[in-house]
């Protein structure tokens, strides 16, 4: 048969169940919009910006059962959504990156978008294909899925210049995506016993889980409350395990973790770390203790040991090694009685909330009484979208997350700007769900336009954006070594004009007292299918727990004189200004 590369991309994407690509079409890319068009599966979503495209796609993929899908055009449309690319690449997040190409069909040098396209995107993604004949493009498009599905997840990117894209070629036949599997190591049964005992012996077991415990959440309470273990996670993984569940201690397990973690963690002898590398967010720059014994779990065999080293490595999908360890463990009598762990993180956490509630935040929002308000509008199935900043660990700190994969947020990569578009893309997927996001004023400027989007298809998401003029965490960081700020104050938004001008509701928190009407009105407005833009006069005099954490862990790794230098220079400032 005689097919365009155009109709055969469209095809394989059908039969990958993809629902919406994201994108902004050009003239290498006109082919693939008609034909995408022409689907009764597939809507294409035009962005403002290439980077909102890739952070929606990676939305998608951490939302939703459905793989991202960014269509762009080559060179300029690759380089504004390579941010969005990178993030999925340093989180483990699955993403097709599809590009037109030029033609190669003609001698002609310096063509539109000339440049080699395949070395841009191979720091930034697990692979990266070119296709040079039609029979190529359906059985390239389900290989890179195949690739950016197993192992551990990733963006892959697939180039079809823009002849092939609009001439027909000759294809045998239509190829079918072939059956998933996710690790193609075989589960090393040993281990998993060798892990089983090593936990059922200690003294005191705690568990870290990441991201990629995201689907072995039942298990891990399995296991969790058969040992009477108490339960950390990273950033990523914040959603990996239920807050309510009395073992949940918070972000992180060390100095600058939140009181119930530091403290359930303290006496912990083996830790079992499911899916997360001990990088430098889920470390708090490399403070974790180190217990006597560490059990890691991961798919990715280059994340084991890494940091902090192991003594059980378990290369597997932690899905199903968390189910053979469970099933271990669960034949085993258990251990004794855990009332002292619960009754321990319990009245930590409700001590810490209180210290929040407590604090003078001086006429502003309080941000311990914001989150406790928008917990208790919100109903267990919202979906939370945090951008990267300050307001970033406020939210991992206070703000319980009920539901698996209902917590967003860039981690690795740190990209701002992730959370307006991200959220976009979270309710495009989950239309029957309340969908907000956290956001700072300076993540906010940098993709505030994307409103647009959701706009344009009344998709009713909520930003609260944590308005204090600066951005807090560098602001935060340079001041305490510095005893001044840099580059980090920003330029007046007027939010109501703004609101009105790309079609969203507006409201504003003013004082902490303003909380619980404004984030029910907020809401109110968006289950009408309105966008609606908070302004929120936050307080952020007082530091979380992650930040103070990690300067002094930054701090402390300096040698004396460097230290003395920190400090004096520090002093003077705050005398002289």
């Amino acid at each position: 048969m005689q097919k365009t590369g155009a109709w055969l991309l469209r095809n394989a994407l059908e039969a990958l169940g993809v629902r919406h690509t994201f994108g902004i079409p050009g003239v290498h890319t006109t082919e693939i919009y008609d034909e995408l068009n022409r689907s009764n599966q597939i809507r294409p979503m035009l962005v403002t910006h290439e980077a909102g495209a890739a952070f929606m796609a990676d939305a998608v993929s951490r939302t939703s059962d459905h793989i991202g899908v960014l269509v762009v055009v080559p060179a300029a449309g690759l380089t504004h959504a390579m941010s969005g690319v990178g993030e999925a690449y340093l989180d483990g997040i699955p993403l097709l990156v599809i590009s037109g190409g030029v033609r190669t069909d003609t001698d002609h040098k310096y063509q539109l978008h000339d440049m080699d396209m395949q070395a841009l995107m191979a720091p930034l993604t697990k692979k990266t294909y070119k296709v040079t004949r039609h029979d190529q493009v359906m059985p390239t498009i389900f290989a890179a899925y195949d690739c950016a599905m197993t192992g551990e997840p990733g963006p892959v990117y697939v180039e079809i210049p823009v002849n092939i894209q609009f001439t027909k070629g000759k294809v045998a036949a239509l190829p079918e995506p072939l059956p998933l599997e996710r690790c193609k190591k075989e589960l090393p049964l040993n281990d998993i016993r060798a892990a089983a005992d090593l936990l059922l012996a200690a003294r005191q077991p705690g568990i870290f889980l990441g991201w990629g415990a995201m689907k072995a959440r039942a298990n891990a309470v399995i296991i969790a409350e058969k040992l009477n273990a108490p339960v950390a996670t990273s950033l990523q993984g914040l959603a990996a395990f239920p807050h309510d569940h009395p073992l949940h201690c918070g972000m992180g397990y060390g100095p600058a973790a939140v009181p119930a973690a530091e403290a359930a963690f303290a006496e912990c002898d083996v830790i079992l770390a499911v899916g997360v590398r001990f990088g430098e967010i889920a470390s708090a720059s490399y403070s974790l203790p180190i217990p006597q014994k560490i059990i890691h779990i991961d798919i990715n065999p280059e994340a084991l040991g890494a940091n902090y080293r192991a003594d059980i490595a378990i290369e597997a999908d932690a899905t199903v090694a968390l189910r053979a360890l469970a099933e271990i463990v669960s034949a085993t009598a258990g251990r004794a009685d855990c009332t002292g762990v619960i009754k321990l993180i319990a009245g930590r956490k409700k001590d810490y909330l209180s210290e929040w509630l407590a604090h003078d935040s001086a006429g502003k929002v309080n941000p311990g009484v914001f989150f406790a308000g928008l917990d208790k509008a919100l109903n267990n199935e919202a979906i939370i979208v945090s951008d990267d900043g300050n307001h970033t660990f406020l939210t991992a700190e206070l703000m319980p997350v009920r539901q698996q994969r209902h917590f967003i947020s860039p981690t690795d990569f740190n990209c701002m700007g992730y959370a307006i578009p991200a959220a976009i893309a979270a309710k495009l997927e989950n239309r029957d769900r309340q969908v907000v996001a956290i956001v700072g004023d300076g993540a906010f400027l940098m993709t505030a336009m994307e409103i647009l989007t959701a706009t344009s298809d009344a998709l009713g998401v909520v930003y609260f954006v944590f308005s204090d003029g600066e951005l807090s965490q560098i602001a935060q960081a340079q001041q305490a070594p510095y005893g001044r700020k840099v580059c980090s104050i920003l330029p007046a938004l007027h939010y109501a004009p703004f609101a009105q001008s790309v079609g969203a509701g507006y409201v504003k928190i003013t004082t902490s007292y303003d909380v619980e009407t404004a984030v029910v009105r907020a809401l109110d407005l968006a289950a009408k299918g309105q966008p609606v833009i908070v302004e929120v006069n936050i307080d952020y005099s007082k530091k979380t727990r992650f930040t103070k954490g990690v300067l002094k862990a930054n701090l402390d790794r300096f040698d004396v004189m460097t230290k003395m230098r920190f400090i004096g220079r520090a002093l003077v400032r705050r005398v002289t200004g």
